[in-house]
């Protein structure tokens, strides 16, 4: 369940703690700053040991804004928080959506726009029907006429206020080819570019095939792998992914050091990114473990206590 705190009362927590990312400044003269020299694909986050672990908000800051919306990219903003999680499906016009479930049931109000169209999938609706959806009045009266964004404007707004992107391809098996259209899209917005190739885009998947496909397709993206494979197995990941994703209630000091001693897809150790952590304890708890990033509903809460 979602603490319902208002984001300018988290905003005000910004002049307590600035977060410090790995590698780089605190988040606000990071956004302004250029590429640095020869860095290397695959630096996203940078390894253990150069910082803080990277606050990363889940589905935008969405314990204080409708998840996967662009008022969630907003209250991330307001926070300061650079990295931001989505996930994305297709539409079935072919369009790219930012949205969580693979139906629209819980998010929006499909049941009452379209009360025949059980079980209301994502991959059922067109992109236009999709836009007519309210996806924010289940947050709370203030978010009602809240959308659910296209890739495409969603990526606009990221890069609107210098956001950095952990992108979810959610459920490529019920969309053959998603990764390529993703890629696509994102060449289309100039999110293929030196600068966002390097240093803030971040693709990932429960799917390891799909996590393969990309890398296949444009091995220069740094890409993770959501889940926790036994330590035996992660070489072969090691193969062709840059992160190694696991759920916080996986996770052990000597599971994040034996991803460390191995090198990912770019030749860097394997970095470790967990969720979803969302109160103080937890964080100080994972960051004990040494992990290189913490994805969370509240992002503040978590900077606070790690930063």
């Amino acid at each position: 369940m979602y603490a319902r705190a208002s984001v300018t009362t988290a905003a005000a927590l910004l002049a307590i703690t600035a977060l410090v990312l790995p590698g780089t400044a605190t988040a606000s003269p990071d956004r302004a700053a250029a590429p640095a020299a020869g860095a290397a694909p695959g630096a996203v986050p940078a390894a253990k040991g150069a910082g803080s672990p990277l606050v990363i908000a889940h589905r935008g800051a969405s314990a204080y804004a409708p998840e996967n919306t662009l008022e969630a990219v907003e209250a991330a903003d307001d926070l300061g928080i650079d990295w931001v999680e989505n996930d994305v499906q297709r539409t079935k016009d072919g369009r790219l959506v930012v949205i969580h479930d693979d139906n629209l049931r819980r998010t929006t109000d499909v049941e009452t726009l379209y009360p025949d169209r059980a079980p209301w999938k994502v991959k059922d609706f067109t992109a236009a029907e999709i836009a007519r959806l309210d996806a924010g009045s289940w947050f709370g009266g203030r978010w009602a006429g809240a959308r659910v964004p296209t890739l495409t404007r969603y990526l606009r707004a990221l890069e609107a206020n210098r956001q950095k992107l952990l992108l979810e391809i959610k459920a490529p098996e019920l969309y053959p080819g998603i990764e390529k259209e993703i890629l696509q899209v994102l060449r289309e917005e100039g999110w293929l570019d030196r600068d966002h190739v390097r240093r803030r885009l971040v693709i990932q998947s429960f799917s390891a095939d799909s996590v393969r496909a990309v890398h296949e397709r444009r091995p220069d993206v740094t890409t993770g792998f959501l889940g926790t494979p036994a330590v035996a197995d992660l070489p072969s990941y090691a193969a062709f992914t840059d992160q190694i994703n696991p759920t916080h209630t996986s996770l052990t000091a000597d599971y994040v050091a034996a991803a460390h001693r191995l090198k990912g897809a770019h030749g860097k150790p394997l970095t470790v990114s967990t969720w979803t952590v969302n109160d103080a304890a937890g964080a100080v708890r994972v960051a004990g473990f040494g992990v290189d990033g913490i994805i969370t509903n509240n992002p503040d809460v978590v900077r606070d206590a790690v930063g």
